[in-house]
């Protein structure tokens, strides 16, 4: 019976994680899903967060596409408990003397395809065959900053590295850096999210098989969102 019980449970993972994403992209279909589950509201960071400070690198062309792939992306935004959970984390982290910046959360879908097509490596760009969290408002890309003078704190590599110096594996660095990067991994932990390993900036709310994919705009967003 537990050898069935395991075959069935490898099926259900298998498909779950290899059919293709449901993607949202009318305001029809995102008032549907929020109104099954209220939890699945995004919300604008920059409101909710008192005193975050947003470096949105993909707005800009300062990023490993050397590309603007956002249009008009004066905030960025994450689903209800995600969202939340930020708000504690910089509540908590203020206590200390330091605060979030934030690099990148909500990523359309389109976004997606396009980094894809630049790298197609898992360890570092999410394969769009199944969306990916930032496209699901459940995953963000931050640093800390001293709140004193807003500058970043050293994690030994700049966001979007995509050597193994960014791994959180990868000791060789300062025990100052390391400390860094702890603070930032055990804080982010405590308060529910995950780490991705191959990047110290990326984390991850849990149960993203809850959640659809999203390719709706940042204008579009910014308008329909609290």
């Amino acid at each position: 019976m537990k050898n069935i019980f395991l075959f069935h449970f490898c099926i259900c993972s298998y498909l779950a994680y290899s059919q293709p994403a449901i993607i949202i992209n009318s305001k029809k279909a995102y008032k549907l899903s929020i109104d099954s589950n209220i939890q699945k509201r995004m919300y604008n960071l920059q409101n909710l967060i008192p005193n975050v400070v947003l470096d949105l690198k993909y707005n800009t062309t300062n990023n490993f596409t050397t590309k603007k792939l956002y249009k008009k992306a004066l905030s960025t935004y994450m689903r209800m408990p995600a969202a939340s959970a930020l708000l504690q984390i910089q509540n908590f982290l203020q206590t200390k003397g330091v605060g979030l910046k934030i690099f990148d959360a909500y990523r359309p879908y389109s976004a997606t395809k396009l980094m894809w097509e630049l790298i197609k490596d898992e360890r570092y760009v999410a394969n769009p065959k199944n969306g990916s969290n930032h496209n699901r408002g459940l995953a963000v890309d931050l640093t800390l900053i001293n709140l004193t003078n807003k500058q970043e704190i050293n994690m030994g590599t700049g966001f979007d590295n995509f050597t193994d110096t960014a791994h959180h594996t990868f000791t060789m660095l300062p025990q100052a850096i390391l400390n860094n990067r702890k603070l930032l991994k055990s804080t982010m932990e405590q308060f529910g999210f995950r780490a991705f390993d191959t990047e110290w900036w990326h984390y991850s709310w849990p149960n993203n098989a809850n959640y659809e994919v999203m390719d709706i705009g940042f204008k579009k967003m910014r308008r329909w969102t609290k």
